[in-house]
């Protein structure tokens, strides 16, 4: 394979930051997300979470249902991650590698953006369904990020993420998301379904359904552990 010119680079990163920005709003915002986990023959496992999220630094998960789980809280500042657990006084850090809820992990939701976490290179393109997409390598700029490695598909007409496959340290495939659902929220169309399909049993996969998506202004003391703590007394 040739190696590519710095121009080739530079256009690698715009394709990231353009498909980062039709997933997600650049201003602070909140988004409900609503995750159906299956597995072989069980029952469904539902989740639903609150993000109140400001640009890639800062995250806030809460989860909303089922009512047992009521009061978790997740936060994400700068490259730390922390769980608040209602009656435990002390927050405990958490990897963004950990596995969430079924195929979820903590960084899926608390750092979804590529931009600043991952060093693009732009491999080739391909044609699928009369499509013709932009099919980039994406390796972690740094450690604890959420995957070492990850091989990402966008539209190469409007920029909208396609497909991503996502690898250990290890460089074996994990899983497989799909992005789905397009519908203009907040000027943009935007996949509104993501679909992660577990590498080793693709009966084991994880739906996740997000709505309500709005601008909010979220000051900086929204994204704080004590102001947390107040929540979560």
């Amino acid at each position: 394979m040739q190696r590519h010119s710095l121009r080739e680079v530079k256009t690698a990163k715009e394709i990231v930051e353009r498909a980062d920005h039709i997933r997600f709003p650049a201003e602070g915002f909140q988004v409900d997300i609503r995750i159906t986990t299956t597995s072989n023959n069980d029952d469904p496992e539902i989740k639903e979470y609150r993000v109140l999220s400001k640009g890639n630094e800062r995250t806030l998960l809460m989860t909303t249902a089922p009512v047992i789980d009521r009061g978790t809280i997740l936060l994400m500042r700068d490259h730390d991650l922390w769980i608040f657990l209602p009656n435990i006084s002390q927050p405990v850090r958490l990897p963004l590698s950990q596995r969430l809820t079924g195929e979820v992990a903590n960084g899926d939701l608390a750092r979804a953006n590529y931009t600043g976490d991952y060093e693009p290179t732009l491999l080739r393109t391909e044609t699928i369904d009369k499509e013709t997409y932009y099919v980039l390598e994406l390796k972690a700029a740094r450690r604890g990020v959420t995957y070492n490695r990850v091989l990402y598909w966008v539209n190469q007409s409007n920029y909208r993420p396609y497909k991503a496959e996502f690898f250990s340290l290890s460089n074996r495939l994990i899983k497989t998301c799909l992005y789905q659902g397009y519908q203009e929220t907040i000027d943009v169309e935007r996949p509104l379904q993501l679909v992660m399909i577990d590498a080793l049993n693709t009966d084991n996969r994880s739906v996740l359904d997000y709505s309500n998506m709005q601008l909010r202004n979220l000051p900086d003391k929204t994204f704080t552990k004590d102001y947390l703590k107040k929540l979560t007394k």
